[in-house]
């Protein structure tokens, strides 16, 4: 099929062979973008072939949220190097982009099962679960000393370094030694942690290791942990079960309460297996 290379388009077939309004072509005349390549003397505008092109390139470069003055820059200098590195570049920003969009799809993941597991949870109980997975951890160090607001803003810089947007981008809690656990002090956390969306190969990470895990709940304030976890211990010593590493907490419905009294706690702390 061969096409009329000096046929000149009218704005609306020109419009409508690039899907388009025709609003648009007048916008993009109007601030010099794409002007048409004949203009009679009734003002009628005509578009000829080969900007068909350029305004497919100017499409996609909208599409991908390319500033009209980038644009502009580029058709100013129009080469196959200036729209490399113009796509390069946006190329880039889409990926953090796309990642950005995975890393809150997996966080609303992890709500939706916070939900599911609220919706038929059983405060008392006690399960064994397999976490079929390792998961990426990035933790701060507190202490006794530490004030709260002090905490908070340490865990809010962290999330900077980590692509993260803010705080509840990530799923966060706290890390109870299991030798404190054993040692009776059950209130002797040594981190804070951000469990990250999305795997990343970073030095510094803590790695919650998959396997086989103890998970139980505790309702109400913090206050009520330390007897929680002494339910835990006899459940175990019952049971014959050998925790190591750390005991993980994270509250899972902090978004749909108004008292702390309503809060739950969950608790994961992995078992040594033979």
């Amino acid at each position: 099929m061969f096409f009329d290379t000096d046929k000149l388009f009218t704005i609306g077939q020109f419009a409508k062979l690039h899907e388009i309004n025709k609003k648009t072509l007048m916008w993009y005349d109007e601030i010099g973008l794409l002007k048409p390549a004949v203009i009679k003397e009734n003002g009628y505008r005509y578009y000829n072939f080969q900007q068909s092109s350029i305004l497919e390139t100017i499409l996609m470069l909208r599409e991908l949220n390319v500033s009209i003055s980038e644009i502009q820059n580029f058709l100013k200098d129009r080469s196959a190097s200036s729209l490399e590195n113009l796509l390069t570049n946006k190329i880039i920003e889409l990926d953090d982009t796309i990642s950005h969009l995975k890393a809150i799809r997996n966080v609303m993941n992890n709500k939706k099962q916070d939900m599911s597991i609220i919706n038929n949870l059983d405060i008392s109980d006690l399960s064994i679960i397999e976490k079929s997975e390792d998961h990426y951890f990035v933790t701060v160090n507190t202490s006794y000393d530490i004030p709260f607001e002090k905490e908070i803003e340490m865990i809010v810089d962290e999330t900077k370094k980590y692509q993260l947007h803010r705080l509840h981008d990530a799923s966060y809690g706290a890390m109870l030694p299991v030798e404190n656990l054993y040692d009776g002090s059950l209130d002797g956390y040594s981190k804070l942690y951000i469990e990250l969306p999305f795997p990343i190969q970073k030095k510094g990470l803590h790695i919650q290791p998959k396997g086989t895990y103890l998970r139980a709940f505790c309702k109400g304030d913090w206050n009520n942990l330390p007897d929680r976890y002494q339910e835990i211990l006899a459940y175990a010593r019952e049971h014959d079960l050998q925790f190591y590493g750390f005991a993980y907490e994270k509250g899972i419905n902090e978004v749909v309460i108004d008292s702390l009294d309503d809060y739950i706690t969950q608790i994961e702390i992995p078992i040594k297996m033979e």
